[in-house]
């Protein structure tokens, strides 16, 4: 019988020859490598919506508001789009897309340029003035305790909006003592340690249509949401304003709905532009943040206390887990030193306080 010749393995068996195997699978993993995209070519899409958040912050002004008022919508709750930054680094990381970390950059720094400044503190110890303004909010189930609340903040100028008619004389009796002067036209009151004068209601239009110019004035004063008044300081006469601008809405059919807040935004607008004082402080519930194109009347003439002495975002609504700062104190002619948030009350508003001088 023929033998052939065979190389032992230890076991009895055959060595198989695996040369030629190893090298056709070391082609093939060579293969699979050289097809794998690079970091610069991983993550496209991620890159792709990083730009495309970047774009959005910059370019918010040229959202339209024709449908919707999305533009509005969006300047609402701009900051919040920073959050998108995170979301899109980590996914970045999982892919190990280079591409896609550089095109954060761009959201990153047009965040930064809009919102960075707002992260340090630039309060200035010391001021002249302090004032407050909070919206007390219809449905308080303790006005009193509100009223007590604001009385120990030590607020020399208090505004408070959207006082009901049930209301008012409680917070009339619990603020009297530490507040000697005090106006209140319709909805919204001042309430102060120095002396008022000039005191008036001002017309943001609540109370608009073919019909408005035929009601009596008892009739309007029920729509009064603003007020002007003169405070007489050591430094001189400082005109005030408190306002509650009108509510907006969000849904399906009509997106956005800020009519009745534009319109009397603009109607403030006016009313600051035809003001003689230099010295202006606004106080109020406007429902918007000065983000919102819709306010460009406003934010024209005066800027943010917050803006120019607070620490943060001063988010002031809702009271429970603030994502908008809707009530304003304003100023032109005086200079913010601080800017804070009182604690909260029985409010949905958070109340809203700063120091200024001369």
């Amino acid at each position: 019988m023929a033998q052939v010749d065979t190389a032992e393995t230890g076991q009895g068996g055959i060595r198989r020859d695996t040369g030629s195997g190893t090298w056709r699978a070391g082609i093939r993993r060579a293969i699979r490598v050289g097809s794998r995209p690079g970091p610069w070519k991983r993550g496209l899409v991620l890159a792709a919506l990083a730009l495309l958040l970047g774009l959005f912050m910059l370019l918010h002004a040229k959202i339209p508001n024709r449908i919707g008022n999305l533009g509005s919508l969006a300047e609402t709750f701009l900051p919040w789009f920073g959050l998108f930054i995170p979301v899109l680094l980590a996914g970045a990381l999982w892919r190990r897309s280079a591409s896609a970390v550089a095109a954060l950059l761009l959201p990153v720094m047009v965040w930064l340029n809009l919102f960075g400044g707002l992260l340090s503190d630039k309060s200035h110890p010391g001021s002249d003035l302090t004032v407050a303004s909070h919206n007390v909010g219809a449905d308080n189930p303790d006005p009193a305790g509100t009223a007590r609340d604001l009385a120990a903040s030590g607020a020399d100028v208090l505004a408070l909006q959207e006082m009901t008619e049930q209301a008012r004389d409680t917070y009339e009796k619990e603020l009297a003592k530490a507040y000697p002067y005090h106006t209140v036209q319709g909805t919204v009151g001042l309430w102060s340690k120095l002396p008022l004068s000039d005191t008036q209601p001002v017309d943001i239009k609540m109370d608009y249509g073919p019909l408005a110019d035929t009601k009596p004035v008892d009739i309007k004063m029920a729509y009064t949401r603003a007020l002007r008044t003169t405070v007489a300081t050591d430094q001189g006469p400082l005109a005030v304003y408190v306002a509650h601008l009108g509510s907006v809405r969000v849904n399906p059919r009509a997106g956005f709905w800020t009519d009745s807040r534009d319109r009397g935004a603009q109607a403030l607008g006016k009313a600051i532009a035809a003001e003689q004082n230099e010295r202006v402080v606004l106080l109020g519930d406007l429902n918007g943040t000065m983000d919102d194109r819709a306010f460009a009347d406003i934010t024209s003439q005066l800027h943010s206390a917050q803006d120019a002495a607070g620490d943060g975002f001063g988010f002031s609504w809702p009271a429970k887990f603030p994502v908008a700062r809707i009530d304003q104190i304003l100023v032109r002619g005086v200079e913010p030193e601080i800017s804070w948030m009182l604690p909260a009350t029985g409010s949905d508003h958070l109340s809203v306080a700063a120091g200024i001088s001369w």
